[in-house]
């Protein structure tokens, strides 16, 4: 495992019970000192593990302390069997010792115990980094890190793919976040942009002629920190191929990532491939998001017809939804007053709901604003029973659907109906080439470079926001874990893509002029 020198001969994770005997010496950290009646008891930590050292001799240990780093020689003894740790892989063998030698020495006070660093409030672990990385957990995830990018490399040169470097100083390009400014030392008051992706690099590479290209790429997006994304700088893997479709991204990536979460998924379940495609509209419609959970049963339906000339206000004019949540009805008053808070606490004005008796008839606040054949209607389309509960969402059109959908997402949990032990993957497709800003402004959706369907002439006969594009995001578990698109290459395409949002050509050519040059010289799709 390791190369033996002057400070050690093997590491502290190698040792097992066919080592009995062995002459060894070993190096690492101090992680604990313990003290039974004239024995002490070290626990050693390096990289590859946790081994026990014993020593008979008090004195050898005056100067050593927690998070010290020595080299000690001994013997590999077996430990006595009440003392054995099936826990670690080193736990029935132990070294004895009457050589240490300090290495490194440590304070005496540390900001926080190694071992549980992460207990510890993120302003200190970030301080004291160095310490937190030596916690095991902490450790852990920056190997695997290592291993994974080590992998996606091997598969992705498997596969054909070039690994190519792109510039990382670089111009802005409109990409949907700030961008990172930094000043030019030659050219004053001019600046480079750190890259938010390589995206117009990897457009050139094709046209100059590389088939298929990847990188392990950097990012840098000036933004606020997300739940599912670090705030800054984030690394992804980058990839782009020439005269290919979308299908074929889809195959390359779902072999890359079917094959990368069953190797590091700790075995859980993976979706095979071909993972589900599930259109933008239909994934708003149904699970009240574009990143949507799968393992999350419950669907979100559209009612909003059933309750065009209603009485009941609330109703009224608004969209409305409903979720179907099977044998809720058991809950207590408790649960559905929780349920009630935390609508209101994302800005609902209120949680309506309906218990489904065993004779079909309805209990709950909304029951009494229902007509005649409403509850017939009701659950054929929510496909409801016997003990279930109906939930009901409104407000405007462009509100309830998300609002539904943090609904869905709050009652699985409070329900636990989420599969903890799987992967779920798939791929939102067709989104909205255009939408309107806040002052009713045609803006690109998301990336402005991407292909729409129907080529030139949707752009030419279409209303903008009933386009779609060739963009999808690739979700896992809730949580976007990338996007792409077929990229634009016809120049013609280009300059009526940007006019729309609002960009002249001379607009075009000074923003993009690397792109706009290009493709004059035969881009492929």
């Amino acid at each position: 495992m390791i190369k033996a020198n002057k400070y050690r001969t093997v590491s502290c994770g190698e040792l097992r019970e066919e080592n009995i005997g062995q002459q060894v010496r070993i190096a690492g950290w101090v992680e604990n000192i313990r003290d039974h009646g004239g024995v002490m008891f070290l626990d050693i930590r390096d990289q590859y593990g946790v081994l026990q050292v014993v020593v008979h001799n008090d004195e050898l240990l005056k100067n050593i302390n927690k998070e010290c780093t020595v080299t000690l020689s001994g013997e590999v003894v077996k430990r006595d069997e009440d003392t054995i740790n099936k826990k670690i892989a080193t736990g029935f063998v132990e070294v004895h010792t009457e050589d240490i030698q300090v290495l490194g020495k440590c304070k005496n006070v540390l900001p926080f115990e190694v071992p549980s660093s992460t207990n510890t409030g993120e302003d200190v672990r970030l301080k004291y980094r160095f310490l937190d990385l030596r916690n095991p957990k902490v450790h852990n995830n920056i190997l695997l890190r290592s291993k994974i990018v080590s992998f996606l490399r091997s598969k992705m040169e498997e596969m054909g793919f070039v690994e190519i470097n792109t510039p990382i100083l670089s111009s802005s390009s409109p990409e949907g976040a700030r961008d990172y400014l930094i000043p030019s030392r030659k050219h004053k008051g001019k600046f480079y942009a750190l890259p938010q992706a390589p995206q117009i690099f990897k457009q050139l590479l094709m046209v100059s002629g590389f088939d298929k290209y990847f990188q392990i790429a950097p990012c840098f997006r000036d933004e606020d920190a997300r739940a599912d994304r670090s705030p800054g700088e984030f690394y992804q893997l980058d990839f782009e191929m020439a005269f290919a479709t979308q299908e074929d991204v889809f195959d390359v990536a779902e072999e890359v990532l079917y094959e990368t979460f069953k190797k590091f998924g700790n075995s859980k379940a993976v979706s095979k491939p071909p993972f589900k495609r599930i259109p933008f509209a239909e994934a708003m419609l149904k699970y009240g998001t574009d990143k949507p959970d799968l393992r999350n049963p419950l669907e979100i339906k559209e009612i909003s017809d059933m309750f065009v000339e209603t009485d009941f206000a609330p109703f009224r004019k608004k969209c409305v939804r409903s979720i179907n949540v099977p044998g809720a009805a058991a809950q207590s008053k408790k649960w559905f007053k929780r349920m009630e808070e935390f609508a209101l606490s994302i800005g609902m004005k209120g949680l309506g709901y309906v218990k489904v008796n065993d004779d079909l008839t309805f209990d709950g606040p909304i029951d009494k604003f229902l007509k005649p054949g409403d509850r017939e209607e009701l659950i054929s389309r929510n496909m409801s029973k016997a003990g279930d509960v109906i939930y009901f969402i409104a407000d405007t059109a462009v509100e309830a659907p998300k609002l539904a959908g943090q609904i869905r997402t709050e009652v699985a949990n409070r329900l636990k109906l989420i599969d903890e032990s799987r992967f779920e993957l798939c791929f939102i497709v067709d989104f909205p080439m255009y939408e309107r800003d806040d002052d009713g402004k045609v803006i690109f959706t998301h990336n402005p470079f991407s292909m729409p369907q129907g080529g030139l002439d949707a752009l030419l006969n279409k209303d903008p926001e009933e386009i779609l594009a060739y963009q999808y995001d690739i979700v896992c578990n809730g949580v976007e874990l990338s996007s792409g698109a077929v990229r634009n290459h016809d120049i013609e395409i280009m300059k009526k893509a940007f006019e729309i949002a609002g960009y002249s050509e001379d607009d075009l050519k000074a923003k993009f002029s690397a792109l706009y040059n290009a493709f004059q010289y035969g881009a492929p799709p």
